[in-house]
């Protein structure tokens, strides 16, 4: 699979991290951003620390939207509703959306180990309702530390993928297996993200209570 990847937040952690390892598996990748200069200089990080041969540009995010086949959100849960209704005419027909957003109640003044109630159910689930009908949704990328995608080596974790729809759940499981050591799992439906969002709030409480920042998650017992 060679597709244009548009990271929506792509200048935060997650978005960064993810975007590196994309563009070291030879993947297109347009970095977006409400703040176009901000998006150039993440991409010119990733150029750096990847080396001038990958192909990742800078746009803002209705641009980046515009291009891809596929679009991450790697967004703050207070800002996704928001974004989403502005960038709702951008998308293009067919595109997939993977959406790891994770609604912590850090967004509102709370703690970073808790997750808000989501009135559809989970942050994918609000970020379906929200996109037009020709898109595709996917949930994933909650449970992998963006501290370990910065580094080069493999990521020993299993990214729990849930959709109702086929090729989103493709798409995305085929994404997370070109991160060396990442192991996508189909997780089922999409209804099922509001437990794997909470995995998230889960594995920072882990980090915190062993001082780490690379906690991850295996599902044992699985076909190979």
């Amino acid at each position: 699979m060679s597709v244009t990847i548009a990271i929506v937040g792509g200048t935060g952690p997650l978005g960064l991290g993810l975007a590196s390892r994309w563009a070291r598996a030879g993947e297109t990748i347009v970095i977006g951003s409400r703040d176009a200069a901000r998006a150039q200089r993440a991409a010119e990080e990733i150029r750096s620390q990847c080396g001038p041969g990958v192909n990742v540009t800078a746009a803002t995010n209705a641009e980046a939207v515009a291009v891809a086949d596929v679009v991450v959100l790697t967004v703050p849960f207070e800002g996704q509703a928001a974004l989403l209704k502005d960038l709702k005419s951008s998308f293009r027909p067919g595109a997939v959306v993977i959406d790891a957003t994770v609604p912590l109640a850090a967004s509102i003044g709370g703690r970073a180990t808790r997750t808000l109630g989501v009135w559809q159910g989970s942050a994918a689930q609000q970020a379906a309702e929200l996109l037009p009908d020709h898109v595709k949704v996917a949930a994933a990328f909650h449970s992998v530390s963006a501290e370990l995608l910065k580094g080069e080596g493999p990521v020993d974790c299993d990214v729990l993928v849930c959709s109702d729809d086929q090729q989103a759940r493709e798409t995305a499981s085929e994404l997370a297996e070109k991160i060396p050591g990442v192991r996508a799992v189909n997780a089922g439906a999409l209804e099922n993200a509001r437990i794997v969002e909470q995995i998230t709030a889960l594995l920072i409480t882990l980090n915190i209570k062993h001082k780490v920042h690379s906690a991850g998650l295996r599902i044992t017992g699985l076909p190979k």
